[in-house]
């Protein structure tokens, strides 16, 4: 077991990270995935949005699957990102040492899930309460991803946008670039809450 192995372990398992609630093991780490908002933090110097990106990236971050990936979710001038560093056991083409298709349908889902969160906190309708239980419903219904270039770099960077939020659902438009910023793949995805 590598070091960053043992600090995610250890991380997932500090007491300091679950929920000090009386509710099942099961809701509280349901609640902690899905980034369950704490503006205690908040201050007349740190704007809401800076907590609410940052809470939802290291939710995101202690993701088993996202650590088996690489990839992790942080915050640069204000906006989520998606990022991975490319290796050898996410290559699709093994000829060509190219990223798996797959791989970055993942990234792009991932980051369109994020972003669309963020917004719900940060503009959605009704209380905290209830932006939290929607938040907690986000679900992927439909993605069309359009490869545009082989996914070659070292680096891969996925960003996105909200084009409508609504009721019952959001619409996203996600992209992958590369260290080079070239536009490897592009996304649109619906997701209901």
């Amino acid at each position: 077991m590598t070091d960053v192995d043992k600090q995610f372990k250890a991380d997932l398992n500090d007491p300091s990270n679950q929920s000090q609630s009386t509710e099942s093991s099961t809701e509280q780490k349901a609640k902690h995935w899905t980034g369950s908002i704490n503006l205690s933090m908040a201050s007349a110097d740190v704007f809401p949005t800076e907590i609410i990106f940052d809470q939802l990236c290291n939710a995101y971050n202690k993701s088993p699957f996202f650590h088996h990936c690489g990839m992790t979710m942080r915050v640069v001038d204000a906006q989520i990102q998606g990022v991975i560093e490319m290796n050898s056991s996410l290559i699709g083409n093994v000829v060509f040492e190219i990223l798996h298709g797959g791989v970055a349908a993942t990234m792009l889902d991932s980051i369109g899930g994020i972003v669309a969160m963020a917004e719900i906190y940060r503009s959605g309708k009704g209380e905290l309460a209830d932006r939290i239980r929607q938040v907690t419903r986000l679900a992927t219904t439909d993605m069309r991803v359009d490869y545009l270039a082989p996914g070659r770099g070292k680096q891969f960077i996925a960003t996105a946008e909200v084009l409508r939020l609504g009721r019952k659902g959001c619409t996203m438009r996600m992209n992958l670039h590369n260290d080079e910023s070239k536009l490897i793949a592009t996304a649109i995805a619906t997701y209901v809450y």
